[in-house]
């Protein structure tokens, strides 16, 4: 049971901090200039890497603690 909520938990950090770069890195990518160039690639870089992360604790937690 306690462990059921922290992975919820988990997981629902994850797929947060995912949409927090997609909206950074939107943002930056707008705002163009400078900024842009130095930083909205990097953060949708990041992005995929953290959106595979979370793939894989999903689905890792989906096949490990089915019922």
């Amino acid at each position: 049971m306690f462990s059921g909520i922290i992975l919820k938990v988990l997981s629902i950090t994850l797929l947060i901090i995912v949409a927090i770069v997609l909206i950074l890195g939107i943002g930056t990518l707008f705002k163009g200039g400078e900024t842009s160039k130095k930083y909205s690639n990097k953060l949708m870089q990041l992005r995929v890497l953290l959106q595979f992360l979370a793939i894989l604790a999903l689905v890792g937690f989906a096949y490990f603690f089915k019922n």
